[in-house]
């Protein structure tokens, strides 16, 4: 199975791809030039000034340290999980206490020196001793547990949280502050991929305050999680800025969202690595839910984790509803999914959730566009829009894989493009030399189309979800007029 913690990009800027560079050169170029060391005094001045008004902000951003772990030791790093004794106080005393003595031991060994030429030289040895310390006690950490764990206990980092604990009590860090920032809580879909990328392996969807921040004072503010959140509702911002975005925020097609206590009715294999699962509502007995919504399934007690999946079933009367899930190979949901859910399980769902795929019946024409595992909304959306009253007259459904052995759901299409007139079932198979429908990419079919007067729902790959929206703004389609969910 998947390890829980995923290595991801972390270094965003040229800066934090790049200030390792410093670590060395104070650390082992200052073996033979001391004076390097001096680099430290700065440094430890511009952390401290920062985190005045912005707490951990260097750590994540400026550290050349910080710097050295995520960019160099990444790619090497174990990864695991860091042990609590480090994330403890008494460590953090300890190391702290350390750290003080020998350098204030230091420090006044070379008092003596003052005015000479080899004053200097003295000095700097000092900084580029503890440098080179950290370099070989914090490198080792990073390979052998977790990029970030010199990080827990840091003294630099200590010193920061101080400096930004008197910023707030002074007020000055409220207003100039940047935190973790969730645009509105009802949109999370408690994946904890915020908590799995983070480098200081924090828990921000467990945490945020009720201004929608993530009030940690580790938190050093380095955007991973934003960077990584499926959903897209994380952001950087201040206090003020928070509270704007949720005044904005528009949480229709969330505002509904319940937890109900399930029964696993049905396991059914649709392919060797696609699964249909289908649920039986318990309490409540019966949830109303829209076709192109998506709902949550808890797959984790501790820590609470739950994976988000479209519905792919047809609300008929409100008492169960059924997801296609992919297994990939290295999904931590799905492998849990996979390996433990059997038929009589009982798991707790939430949801129901989005607006994005939720058709409007009031158009004259839809083309849905799905890629792969993409599909499965729109079994339920089509099925749905030919057995109810409404004012659409053109359903066209593209539907593009790699491989024709992918398709998914095919007989049900075309059985509801046979009896219905207004649907059109288009496949196309991008990479298949026994095929003999059509060949290339959903882009190849799009542009062969008049969309005038069409409303388009996207659900598919990333790299999918590109190319389709570009070909879309070649034709002229109106943004407005266009919808897009991740598969």
């Amino acid at each position: 199975m998947a390890k829980f913690y995923i290595k991801t990009n972390r270094t965003f800027t040229l800066i934090r791809k790049r200030a390792w560079i410093i670590t060395i050169l104070v650390a082992i170029g200052g073996l033979w030039y001391p004076k390097l060391g001096l680099l430290v005094i700065p440094i430890i001045l511009a952390l401290t000034v920062l985190a005045f008004f912005r707490g951990r902000q260097w750590c994540g951003n400026f550290c050349p340290h910080g710097s050295l772990f995520d960019f160099v030791a990444l790619p090497l790093s174990l990864n695991k999980k860091i042990p609590s004794i480090l994330k403890s106080k008494v460590v953090l005393v300890l190391v702290i206490s350390w750290f003080g003595y020998s350098m204030t031991n230091k420090i006044l060994r070379t008092l003596p020196t003052l005015g000479t030429d080899s004053f200097l030289d003295k000095l700097g040895f000092v900084f580029v001793t503890t440098y080179l310390m950290v370099l070989i006690v914090g490198g080792f950490l990073s390979i052998f547990i977790s990029p970030r764990t010199w990080c827990q206990f840091c003294p630099m980092g200590t010193l920061q949280i101080l400096s930004y604990k008197l910023g707030k009590l002074l007020g000055v860090a409220r207003v100039t502050d940047k935190k973790i920032t969730i645009a509105a809580k009802e949109e999370c879909h408690n994946c904890g991929k915020c908590s799995r990328v983070c480098p200081m392996q924090l828990t921000p969807y467990k945490e945020f305050s009720d201004k929608n921040q993530f009030d940690h004072e580790k938190c050093i503010k380095c955007s991973t999680c934003v960077v990584n959140c499926p959903a897209k509702i994380l952001s950087l911002n201040t206090e003020k800025k928070a509270f704007e975005i949720i005044k904005s925020t528009n949480i229709e097609g969330y505002d509904r969202r319940q937890k109900i206590r399930a029964i696993i009715s049905k396991i059914a294999n649709l392919k060797e690595d696609i699964t249909e699962y289908t649920f039986d509502f318990e309490k409540p007995q019966t949830v109303d839910y829209k076709a192109g919504q998506f709902i949550l399934i808890k797959v984790l007690d501790n820590p609470s984790l739950s994976r988000a999946y479209s519905i792919s079933s047809y609300n008929r009367d409100g008492r169960s509803l059924s997801v296609t899930i992919k297994m990939m190979k290295d999904g931590y949901g799905t492998g849990i999914i996979s390996d433990t859910f059997k038929v009589g399980d009982r798991v707790e769902l939430d949801g129901p959730m989005g607006e994005e795929l939720v058709v409007d019946k009031s158009v004259r024409k839809v083309l849905l566009v799905a890629g792969g595992i993409g599909i499965t909304p729109f079994r339920s959306i089509v099925t749905e829009l030919l057995q109810t009253q409404n004012n659409i007259e053109e359903i066209k459904l593209i539907y593009g894989v790699n491989k024709q052995n992918e398709f998914i759901f095919d007989e049900e299409f075309k059985g509801m493009e046979y009896e219905h007139e207004k649907f059109e079932y288009i496949k196309v198979v991008a990479s298949d030399n026994t095929w003999d429908g059509k060949k290339g990419f959903v882009t190849n079919v799009i542009q062969e189309m008049n969309l005038d007067d069409y409303k388009v729902y996207i659900c598919g790959p990333k790299p999918m979800i590109g190319p389709a929206l570009k070909v879309l703004k070649q034709c002229n389609i109106n943004e407005k007029n266009i919808f897009v969910e991740s598969a």
